[in-house]
C-alpha cells in the first residue's frame, strides 16, 4: 500500500516561527493506537467511534496501521516507547492474533522500554476469556474497562450492551486471565440518578478491587444524540453532593485522586494519560488519532489523521489529515491546559523543558491567576488550587494571549 506522506501543508500557529530554544531532553515517547469500531454508538459518545460490520476488516486495517506509524518513524529515530494505548471504540473486537500482529511489528520500528505500559480499551459485553488470556500472554498488561454503570435502568439509558452482572464478571475475568493492573470507567451524573445510586455504583466498583478508578460526570456534547434529545440529569446541588460524597468514599479506600476524573491506589496512576497530562510526547495512529511531538531544534507539532475508516483505508487517500506546529503565544495554554489537570501539577522546571520557553513567558498569567485564588503561589511548581481545579477553564483563560 502506498501514501502520500502528506495531505496538507503545515499550519504554523501564532508566531512560531521566531525563536525558541532548543529542548536539552525530549520527553518521554507514547503511542496512541485507534481502533474506531463498536458494537453500537451510544448516544452520549463524541468520540470517533463506527458500529462495526458483520465482519471487521482487521488484516487490512492493521497494514494501515503500520503503515500510517512508517511515516511518523523519521520524527522519532533513536526513542523508545514507554507506553501503547489502544482506544476506540472497542478496540477488543479485534482478535489477539490482530493485535499481536499489530505489537509486534511495532516493536520492529521501535524499541519498547523494558517496563512498557500496554493498555487495552474493553467494554464488559466484549468479554471472552480466552481471548483475554491470550491478549495478556502478547504483553498487553492493562485493561481499561468501560463499565459506566452497574445499574439496569442506567446503562439501558446510556445504550450499553452489557448488564451489571456482565460488568461484575468482566473484572473477574481480567484478574483470572492475568491482569492485576485494570482500570474500571464509572460516570456519575447519569439520567436521573439520585446519590444513592451514584455511591452504590462506587461501592460495586471498588469491590472489584481495581488499581485504578476513572470516575467522571456525564457531560452532553455536541453531535450526539444526548445533545439534540436531552434525558433529565439530576439538579446541581444533587451533582455537587455526589462529587463531594463519592470523592471522599474513594479516598476512605485508598484511592487517591491525581487529576481530575482520576483515581488510583498507591503506584498505580496510568503511566499513559501522565505522560500526555505533563506535555509528553506521543503518537497517534489510526483514523482520527492526534499526536503531538517535540523537535530538538525546539518544534511542537501537533498531529490529527484521517477520520473517516473507509478513507483511512483508502490507498487513494493520505492518513495524515493536518498538521500544526505550535506558536510561541499558544504554548502557555497548550502546556497548562494537561498539566493544571493534575491535583498536584508539575515541577516549574518542567514547562522550560517541554516547551522551550521561559518561566518567564507565563509571569502575567501567573499573577493574575494566584491573585484570583486560582492558582497556588508556591514557585517551584505549577498547580492549582482547589477552587482552580473547580474552575479549571477560568485558570486557563488567564493564559491566553
Amino acid at each position: 500500500m502506498t501514501r502520500e506522506s502528506s495531505a496538507s501543508p503545515l499550519i504554523f500557529g501564532g508566531d512560531a516561527s521566531s525563536p525558541r530554544a532548543a529542548l536539552p531532553v525530549l520527553p518521554p515517547l507514547a503511542l496512541y493506537i485507534h481502533i474506531p469500531w463498536c458494537v453500537r454508538k451510544c448516544p452520549y459518545c463524541d468520540f470517533n467511534s463506527h458500529t462495526a460490520s458483520p465482519v471487521l476488516p482487521e488484516e487490512e486495517y492493521v497494514d494501515a496501521l503500520l503503515a500510517d506509524l512508517d511515516q511518523d518513524l523519521h520524527a522519532v529515530y533513536g526513542r523508545e516507547l514507554s507506553s501503547i494505548f489502544f482506544g476506540g471504540g472497542t478496540p477488543s473486537l479485534f482478535s489477539a492474533d490482530s493485535l499481536g500482529r499489530l505489537l509486534k511489528g511495532v516493536e520492529q520500528r521501535i524499541p519498547f522500554a523494558s517496563d512498557i505500559e500496554i493498555t487495552l480499551e474493553a467494554n464488559p459485553g466484549t468479554f471472552e476469556q480466552d481471548k483475554f488470556v491470550a491478549y495478556r500472554k502478547l504483553g498487553i498488561n492493562r485493561l481499561s474497562i468501560g463499565i459506566q454503570s452497574f445499574q439496569q435502568e442506567k446503562l439501558q439509558a446510556l445504550g450499553r450492551i452489557h448488564n451489571g452482572d456482565e460488568a461484575v464478571r468482566a473484572a473477574g475475568m481480567a484478574r483470572q486471565a492475568g491482569f492485576d493492573n485494570f482500570n474500571l470507567d464509572l460516570m456519575h451524573g447519569l439520567p436521573n440518578q439520585s446519590l444513592d445510586d451514584a455511591l452504590a455504583d462506587l461501592r460495586t466498583a471498588i469491590a472489584l478491587k481495581p488499581t485504578h478508578l476513572s470516575w467522571y460526570q456525564l457531560t452532553l456534547e455536541p453531535n450526539t444524540v444526548f445533545w439534540n434529545q436531552p434525558p433529565t440529569l439530576p439538579e446541581d446541588d444533587t451533582l455537587w453532593d455526589i462529587q463531594e460524597a463519592g470523592q471522599a468514599l474513594l479516598a476512605e479506600h485508598g484511592y487517591a485522586q491525581y487529576e481530575v476524573s482520576a483515581y488510583a491506589l498507591l503506584g498505580r496512576p496510568a503511566r499513559h494519560n501522565l505522560n500526555y497530562w505533563s506535555f509528553g510526547d506521543f503518537i497517534g495512529i489510526g483514523a482520527g488519532a492526534h499526536g503531538k511531538l517535540s523537535h530538538p531544534d525546539g518544534r511542537i507539532v501537533r498531529t490529527w489523521k484521517t477520520r473517516l475508516p473507509k478513507d483511512y483505508l483508502n490507498p487513494a487517500k493520505s492518513f495524515r489529515a493536518g498538521e500544526k506546529a505550535l506558536g510561541n503565544d499558544e504554548m502557555p495554554f497548550e502546556f497548562l491546559m494537561n498539566a493544571l489537570r493534575l491535583t498536584e501539577g508539575v515541577e516549574s522546571r518542567l514547562y522550560p523543558e517541554r516547551t522551550g520557553m521561559t518561566l518567564e513567558s507565563l509571569a502575567e498569567g501567573r499573577r493574575e491567576a494566584e491573585q484570583s485564588g486560582l492558582l497556588q503561589v508556591e514557585p517551584s511548581r505549577l498547580v492549582a488550587t482547589v477552587r482552580g481545579q473547580l474552575f479549571l477553564n477560568d485558570l486557563l483563560q488567564k493564559f491566553l494571549t
